[in-house]
């Protein structure tokens, strides 16, 4: 089977590091045209820089999901695009704090980055995807959608509620053949990670995953790369939890 993107445009948010990376950069050597989001200027500059140097096709747009502003104006670039194909909702924050102690700044502002914004890029982007008869979508959740800890409040709120999105949304658009899942990725070492987690913290859980190890985030990449291509052609509404079966301990 060869996994072939020519001529099809994908945006993935949050992809300048981690499964985010990971995903565009497996997608543009199938061939896709790619729409990039990260939040860092200077590196934004640069990265457009190399991809032009190395003839990418790779469009990175400089993108604050927590600046209104600043996502009105990356839904008016999607604009002028007249065929999207593929949507890959990664960008995410997460702040750790039990339940009577999370700030209300917080709350709002995971709300409107792993939440709320992507149910407007979604917005805006589906509706192309319906009028050209075909679109594929993942929304990147975390196994943080299924189960919970403590401190953890807050962000599955936000990962059920975008698989709440994914689950409603699949009823509008199936008809269309556009399939939206969320993917729910484990224990995987990314920069999020090692922020969130000790070292020690770290060991410990790996101790507990069946698999014995994180998972890479090419492991991530690799159920969305499928999930985005011409060969799913039925999946939709999902919950897909790579996990290393983490969460059937």
């Amino acid at each position: 089977m060869i996994l072939n993107f020519t001529n099809k445009t994908i945006v993935v948010t949050g992809a300048t590091r981690g499964i985010g990376k990971q995903i565009a950069d497996d997608l543009a050597l199938c061939g896709a045209n790619l729409i990039l989001t990260g939040t860092n200027p200077e590196q934004i500059e640069e990265l457009n820089k190399q991809a032009k140097i190395n003839n990418e096709r790779k469009y990175y747009f400089c993108v604050d999901l927590l600046n209104p502003q600043s996502l009105d104006s990356f839904i008016e670039h999607l604009q002028q695009y007249p065929q999207i194909d593929g949507l890959v909702n990664n960008a995410g924050i997460n702040r750790l704090n039990a339940v009577n102690d999370i700030l209300i700044n917080d709350w709002d502002e995971m709300m409107a980055v792993n939440l709320s914004a992507p149910f407007r890029i979604l917005k805006e982007v589906s509706s192309k995807m319906i009028a050209n008869k075909y679109g594929r979508v993942i929304q990147i959740a975390s196994i943080f959608s299924k189960i919970s800890k403590e401190k953890r409040a807050t962000y599955s709120a936000t990962k059920f509620g975008l698989h709440g999105l994914t689950v409603g949304a699949s009823n509008d658009l199936a008809r269309y053949n556009v399939l939206i899942n969320t993917l729910s990725p484990g224990f995987v070492m990314t920069d999020l990670t090692r922020k969130n987690l000790s070292e020690k913290e770290r060991e410990d859980l790996a101790s507990q995953v069946p698999i014995k190890r994180f998972a890479e985030v090419k492991d991530i990449s690799n159920i969305a790369v499928f999930l985005l291509s011409d060969l799913n052609q039925y999946l939709t509404g999902q919950n897909i939890i790579v996990d290393g079966g983490f969460t059937n301990v």
